[in-house]
């Protein structure tokens, strides 16, 4: 019988080795994905329900809070966390009581530290208007950009439209 040498036992033992670390890997990169994905969506959720509940403190929690905040709704635009905080968060907040904000239909993507999702989103709340208060019933659709900053999944930019509302008064067609 021949005698095996080390030179003739080096690939049993490494090609057993290599399977198991690149199944190691990859199992790890799954289990990494998953992890940011529960995170981004952990992230959306707590924004929604910082609306919810008219929390601007939780909803700093996963804003980015410097001026490289975009925010686009409803044909407005917000630069910077000041601008969007003082001029759209904190007066929508202000206005509306019973509130209910939820989404639907997440779709997740990542790619490195930066994740994307499309939602679609409810709204209802009252609101006072011109001193009456008046419910309200909405949604639409919403993208959201997060970045991986310091661990923390952060939005960093949000898009959003309702579907145009039907003119109160029908238009006569024109002859």
């Amino acid at each position: 019988m021949k005698k095996l040498t080390m030179r003739t036992k080096l690939p049993f033992v490494l090609l057993p080795l290599l399977i198991l670390s690149l199944s190691f890997g990859s199992a790890y990169r799954a289990y990494a994905h998953a992890n940011d994905e529960a995170a981004v969506r952990e992230a959306l959720m707590k924004s929604a329900l910082s609306f919810e509940k008219n929390d601007l403190a939780m909803a700093s929690q996963v804003w980015v809070n410097d001026e490289s905040l975009t925010i686009f709704e409803s044909g407005h635009a917000n630069y910077g966390w000041p601008d969007y905080r003082d001029h759209h968060l904190v007066p929508e907040m202000g206005e509306m009581k019973n509130t209910k904000y939820a989404f639907s239909d997440i779709k997740i993507h990542l790619a490195g530290k930066t994740a994307w999702a499309t939602l679609k989103y409810t709204i209802s709340a009252d609101v006072l208007d011109n001193g009456k208060a008046r419910h309200v019933d909405g949604g639409g659709l919403g993208t959201a950009v997060l970045e991986n900053r310091n661990g923390r999944w952060r939005i960093v930019h949000w898009h959003s439209s309702a579907p145009r509302r039907a003119p109160t008064t029908p238009v006569p067609p024109k002859n």
